[in-house]
């Protein structure tokens, strides 16, 4: 056996051990936020779960050690600014999760121009004001994983979901992801994103409480349903820990082979 084999063989660290690292979750205070809180702090990590009910928030801490509730409005200024700081103080920002998000389903000829704006403010330019602020943290400490949460709807259109405004936004994400990651990797911090298809949250939850729309997805999916919450949980472990380390600007899609049609 050569050396070389003998490397390649030999016992590898934990993959997704996050021990000692400071996470950032945004929009955890449910659905998908929430889990992903959970997942990091299994794992290890210190989650600092930020959204704007307090509330909900307490209420997962109280369930894990390892949160630490954090109440923001990820579209304030002054509130990423402390979200950021609440992170440095309990070490600095190894993992940010940007995942916070909105969508109305609207027909484009219908929806006002407000909340158009409104989409794109929550979806996209508070994802890439936060990204900037850890971005300072992570460079400080020698690198980090950002990891933004997309959406099949930003690689495909929606037709005849009507989430002309939710699609765009995700879309900006897809391809900022992409930016940021080329900018940011000499000095140590991956940007990667995760593209879901059709899973359970409060976004999505008058589509699975209709039976029609239950039914579409089954027959327009290839896996032939939906996914689950838990159906994430390996490819956020993967970008947030060192088994990606050198794996940057990727988005990937979980969706049961949706945008594979």
């Amino acid at each position: 056996m050569t050396a070389a084999t003998e490397e390649l063989r030999a016992p590898s660290t934990d993959l997704t051990d996050l021990t000692g690292q400071v996470a950032v979750v945004t929009g955890a205070s449910s659905g998908l936020g929430r889990r992903f809180a959970e997942v990091l702090a299994a794992r290890g990590a210190t989650v600092v779960a930020a959204a704007r009910r307090l509330d909900l928030l307490e209420k997962l801490a109280a369930d894990q050690d390892r949160v630490v509730p954090f109440r923001c409005d990820v579209t304030d200024e002054a509130d990423r600014a402390a979200l950021v700081a609440r992170a440095e103080e309990l070490g600095g920002v190894d993992v940010l999760v940007n995942n916070a998000g909105w969508a109305e389903a609207l027909p484009a000829a219908e929806q006002p121009l407000d909340s158009f704006r409104r989409t794109l403010e929550i979806d996209l330019t508070a994802l890439f004001a936060l990204s900037v602020e850890a971005y300072a943290s992570m460079r400080a400490r020698g690198g980090g994983s950002i990891v933004n949460i997309a959406s099949v709807l930003g690689m495909v259109g929606s037709a005849p979901v009507t989430q002309s405004a939710y699609g765009a936004a995700k879309g900006g994400v897809v391809t900022l992801t992409r930016h940021l990651a080329c900018e940011w990797a000499r000095d140590g911090v991956r940007v990667n994103a995760i593209a879901p298809g059709f899973f359970p949250s409060e976004l999505t939850a008058d589509m699975f409480a209709d039976t029609s729309a239950q039914q579409w997805l089954r027959r327009n999916t290839p896996m032939g349903r939906t996914g689950r919450g838990d159906e994430l949980d390996g490819v956020l472990l993967l970008l947030a820990g060192p088994g990606s380390s050198y794996l940057t600007g990727q988005v990937l899609a979980v969706d049961g082979g949706w945008t594979a049609r």
